[in-house]
């Protein structure tokens, strides 16, 4: 089933090509033939600016999840034989501090609309009955639709280009995992059927690098921006806040 033919997801998928397509008109004097991915480049880093109040509150639950860290796990200790005391005692706990157990996820839900539209601009052959114009433009002699199989397949020196971005997204992913595991050995251990795999959670970060490896440039290229965003954002609104807590 192909969800970017549903009308309004469809319609807003065209505003998002057209507004590109305008923008990289724009940069063209100054860009050339880059102008088309400088234009994602620069949209993409616009989209994580204005969310930037939700990564705040995002950080901020993740600070209140391990405020309240050594009570749970004390009421885990308690309550383990127990599962329905548990989960009275865990949500009367959330409720006495003030702090609501999905508090990190709803920032997190409110930007999927938000960024899945640029992504399926980035990676839709056709928009709205319409072939992708976006798609068609190239970044060092590398067109925005073509992936790195595709790529691959006749190789030249365009094929660096994705590479190179598989390359800034896997030290992404790595420091984010190296980050994710020292905030884990700081957090008092809890109990649970997640317990003791933090480690092997932390792998998932490199699940975008598996994914920009088969979708089109232009995909790639977003998501390179958008994790590197997101990494440092977290990295820096972690010391901010914690300063602040």
């Amino acid at each position: 089933m192909d969800f970017t033919a549903f009308p309004p997801l469809a319609a807003l998928l065209d505003v998002a090509h057209s507004a590109l397509l305008g923008l990289a008109a724009l940069l063209e004097p100054f860009a050339g033939s880059a102008a088309a991915a400088l234009a994602i480049v620069l949209v993409t880093l616009a989209v994580r600016a204005v969310l930037l109040p939700l990564g705040v509150l995002q950080v901020r639950a993740e600070f209140a999840r391990r405020r309240l860290a050594p009570k749970l796990a004390e009421l885990q200790r308690r309550w383990k034989t127990n599962p329905e005391k548990l989960q009275t005692a865990t949500l009367k706990l959330y409720r006495d501090e003030g702090v609501s157990p999905f508090a990190g996820i709803w920032p997190a839900l409110a930007q999927v609309p938000i960024v899945s539209v640029l992504y399926g601009v980035a990676v839709s052959a056709q928009l709205n009955g319409r072939p992708n114009e976006l798609l068609t433009e190239t970044l060092a002699g590398a067109p925005l639709g073509s992936s790195l199989p595709a790529l691959m397949a006749s190789p030249t020196l365009a094929v660096l280009v994705p590479v190179a971005l598989l390359a800034v997204m896997a030290v992404v992913a790595w420091f984010t995992r190296r980050q994710t595991l020292r905030m884990a050995a700081a957090a008092p251990a809890v109990e649970g059927p997640l317990a003791g795999m933090t480690g092997t959670l932390s792998w998932l970060s490199f699940t975008t690098v598996l994914i920009a490896a088969f979708v089109p440039l232009a995909a790639a290229l977003y998501l390179t921006v958008s994790t590197t965003w997101t990494f440092v954002e977290r990295t820096l609104l972690r010391r901010r806040l914690s300063v602040i807590e």
